[in-house]
């Protein structure tokens, strides 16, 4: 068929239209969209995956984690009413996954980023910004001012970011109580920043969990952002909607099979093992005048039997001999304070 010379009928539009748009052929375009007709549905099945940063934060996390960081909001909200003397109200915004580059390019300039480090997380870092006008409003409270919004362009001098820190050694102890029972933090502040490229707390391409706080103070709003770097909350996030324990073993002869192979690793364990003889008592006088070369008489017969220790616990009693040219033990009997252990058929 020529598309120059001829036309296509109304059937042979509906067949384009249906294998286009997914449409069975035969049906018109218009009967499948609600809209105008002759417009085609819009594909909904469709969704932007990025593989660099794959989202880790599913649902049923993501209600624990607002859950989390609404508890911070109030809880900082009441501690910061009670030292400022004003009306402060803290509302959680967004609890969401960005790359560290994002982070930081997210942040104004000039910013108040305090860094800390996460001291039993083999020292990684993570970042606070408590935002540049409720930093500055911090700082007119504390030091007695009338709380009126300022707008200064510069970033705070090293007085201000004492008197700042304060709050946020504050927001700090809340964040760990708060992960308490999921992930332990140890936080302690130890940079500031008023320039988002100078913030070094992880690689621009390291996955980070970032929770925004709304502060609205004396008609003037700023936002505080919480940001933790995500391989430090890896035991929050691989225990989502996943048994720790699964049965993955069904069928008799794999059971059998998964025996045996921990048995093997089992039996090839090595343990120490020692001999010693049983205890004896020597006078003290005796003790101190022992040369070199010395023979100590122990006082016991010469076919005492030994006590065989298997790392470090007495486990049985033991006669000493010999196996051609090396020194052997003989098993008698289990030892007397031995605790019941399972043995392996």
């Amino acid at each position: 068929m020529s598309l120059t010379t001829e036309t296509l009928s109304q059937n042979e539009i509906d067949k384009l239209l249906g294998h286009s748009t997914g449409v069975p052929a035969g049906a018109s375009a218009a009967t499948s969209s609600p809209g105008a007709p002759g417009a085609t549905a819009p594909r909904t099945d469709l969704q932007v995956y990025d593989f660099r940063r794959p989202h880790r934060v599913s649902k049923e996390r993501l209600r624990t984690l607002e859950a989390l960081y609404e508890r911070l909001a109030k809880s900082l909200e009441a501690w910061l009413i009670g030292r400022v003397r004003r009306q402060i109200t803290l509302r959680l915004v967004s609890v969401e996954q960005f790359s560290f580059g994002e982070f930081t390019l997210s942040l104004p300039t000039p910013c108040a980023a305090y860094g800390f480090d996460i001291r039993n997380a083999n020292a990684r870092k993570g970042v606070i910004d408590v935002g540049h006008e409720f930093a500055f409003f911090l700082v007119d409270r504390l030091f007695g001012g009338g709380g009126q919004p300022l707008s200064l362009q510069r970033g705070l001098t090293p007085i201000e970011r004492l008197a700042v820190r304060l709050v946020v050694e504050r927001l700090t102890s809340l964040l760990a109580e708060v992960w308490h029972d999921y992930v332990s933090l140890d936080l302690e502040l130890s940079t500031f920043e008023s320039f988002p490229d100078m913030i070094q707390a992880a690689n621009q391409d390291d996955p980070v969990l970032v929770g925004n706080i709304e502060a609205s103070m004396e008609g003037q709003t700023s936002l505080i952002v919480v940001c933790l770097p995500f391989n430090v909350l890896e035991k929050f996030f691989s225990s989502s909607n996943r048994r720790l324990v699964q049965d993955v073993v069904t069928t008799e002869p794999e059971r059998r099979m998964a025996r045996e192979t921990v048995e093997g690793s089992l039996r090839m364990m090595q343990v120490d093992v020692t001999a010693h003889l049983p205890t004896f008592r020597v006078p003290m006088r005796q003790l101190l005048g022992l040369p070199v070369g010395s023979i100590l008489t122990t006082g016991l017969p010469t076919d005492a039997s030994l006590n065989l220790h298997i790392n470090g616990e007495p486990r049985f009693r033991v006669a000493p001999g010999r196996v051609g040219q090396q020194l052997a033990v003989r098993i008698l009997e289990p030892h007397l304070s031995a605790s019941p252990t399972a043995s392996l058929p």
